[in-house]
């Protein structure tokens, strides 16, 4: 195959590092871009060049003309988001002659939307949790007790109220401005997807479970799973929207054994560590090669993030030996044959993101994606 030129952006992300190091390894030029100044993947032997951006969210016109400069002076053959700038990089699609690998922003929002995706579900004659649109305190108090609520624009589980009590339900003031959904409760385990696709054909797929999160949402310890059902949905899903790009996915599956979908993240998740064969990957992205199966099966974890945010729940719930075997367990995906740097780096970059935490009086988290956030067509 051809070298290309791929330029890959929010490169503070471990799935970021990971893209790069597989598209580096199958024999392509990978440039990193992001706006927060030093990610660990800029200390990666896969990085060619770094390029510092400006925040998508509050500054997007300056964004727009960087990414164009950077297209043009590199001869970028295609580029890569892997977090919510995805949202910003759809919106110059047209403005920009190379491919942005991912659809167009109106099908982004469309499964973005906590409500939209579920009406998206039910129109493909998939199983769908029963879900409202809530955009008043009437609506709001028209639920059942046993509901979940989460703002229709929303990432990482921020904010999600679990069945919660009448004193917490009476705090949440959704708004025409500001709409919230209520999602009813489904029971089991949860298990998430990662996906490629072109055209609506699907290029790879993962299924894990995540074992321990940062806080309610992004997984940090991940294990492989299987399950026909969810295999069968997504297949179904990427073909019936035509999907092009990455596309991931949370379900439940139920105690009768039955899935359900909860929401979907139309970009990158930590299901592509479960890929490491950097010319099969490569292959599928650009159509040269078969669809790909994962071709890792250990138990993954970011063990610098186990330590942050894994110890003190095991240590709240009392499950200090269980947390100790599964760390021990783990392949830590930032660890890779003949690029050791990042390890070192990924201190740096996390005490980069405690800066801008305590700056702002905002969580760890929080400070992770707040210049990247795309909370809907009006981001006032």
């Amino acid at each position: 195959m051809t070298a290309k030129t791929i330029l890959i952006t929010g490169a503070r992300a471990p799935v970021a590092l990971h893209l790069a190091r597989l598209f580096h390894f199958a024999g392509h030029r990978v440039h990193l871009a992001c706006s927060i100044p030093s990610p660990m993947a800029a200390s990666s032997v896969a990085c060619t060049q770094f390029h510092l951006l400006p925040s998508p969210r509050s500054a997007h016109s300056a964004f727009r003309s960087a990414i164009q400069r950077i297209a043009t002076d590199h001869n970028v053959d295609l580029i890569i988001p892997t977090c919510e700038e995805v949202f910003y990089l759809a919106m110059i699609k047209a403005d920009i002659k190379v491919p942005i690998w991912c659809p167009d922003l109106a099908d982004l929002a469309r499964v973005h939307d906590k409500y939209a995706f579920i009406e998206t579900v039910k129109g493909l004659g998939l199983p769908a949790p029963e879900t409202a649109l809530l955009r008043s305190k009437a609506d709001r108090d028209a639920q059942p007790e046993s509901v979940v609520f989460k703002p229709q624009w929303s990432r990482f589980a921020s904010e999600v109220m679990i069945k919660p009590s009448a004193q917490q339900r009476a705090t949440l003031a959704p708004t025409a401005a500001s709409p919230w959904v209520a999602q009813a409760f489904v029971d089991g385990v949860e298990m998430s997807t990662y996906a490629i696709a072109k055209d609506g054909k699907m290029l790879g797929l993962v299924q894990y479970q995540s074992l321990y999160r940062a806080g309610k949402g992004a997984g940090i310890c991940f294990a492989p799973v299987h399950d026909d059902q969810i295999t069968d949905f997504v297949t179904r899903f990427v073909a019936g929207t035509g999907w092009t790009g990455q596309i991931s996915f949370d379900f439940i599956r139920q105690t009768d054994g039955t899935i359900m979908p909860l929401e979907c993240n139309p970009r990158a998740t930590s299901g592509v560590h479960f890929f490491r064969d950097p010319v099969a990957f490569g292959a599928a992205v650009f159509g040269s090669g078969p669809a790909i199966v994962p071709d890792v099966s250990q138990t993954q974890a970011v063990k610098l993030a186990m330590w942050v945010y894994g110890l003190p729940k095991a240590i709240r719930t009392g499950r200090i030996r269980e947390f100790l075997r599964r760390y021990r367990a783990a392949q830590d995906p930032l660890d890779w044959p003949d690029d050791p740097r990042p390890m070192r780096q990924q201190f740096n970059a996390l005490v980069e993101i405690g800066k801008i935490a305590l700056r702002d009086r905002v969580s760890l988290q929080s400070a992770s994606t707040r210049d990247i956030e795309w909370n809907g067509p009006d981001q006032s």
